[in-house]
């Protein structure tokens, strides 16, 4: 009977080796599911990406205002007939200085008498 015992109990560890090391043991499931659940954050942050992108893609297609405002801030664009004034910024070792004409800053021309 002890023999018997012993002989099903090595039966049911070696049935049971599979399960916990072998192709598809739980090791493996678990290693698979923590991949899934990495790659959904992924997925979620590139659909996010993408729904901006796609808004911004049709905004550009149908408004004007997005154009404007990507050759203003990108390509330094400005409006006929509109004044441009580039403050700088003083820092730490004195106080600013003043644009010069032709340094950045748009001086209009003075009116004819």
């Amino acid at each position: 009977m002890r023999l018997l015992s012993l002989a099903l109990a090595c039966l049911v560890a070696l049935l049971q080796v599979p399960l916990w090391i072998g192709k598809g043991s739980w090791l493996r499931v678990w290693e698979v599911d923590r991949q899934l659940v990495a790659q959904r954050e992924v997925n979620s942050r590139l659909r996010h990406r993408n729904d901006t992108i796609e808004a911004e893609v049709i905004d550009l297609k149908t408004g004007y205002e997005a154009i404007e405002e990507r050759a203003r801030a990108e390509l330094g664009m400005i409006r006929q007939d509109e004044l441009f004034i580039q403050v700088l910024g003083g820092d730490a070792a004195g106080p600013a200085r003043p644009a010069s004409p032709g340094k950045g800053a748009l001086v209009p021309p003075s009116p004819a008498r």
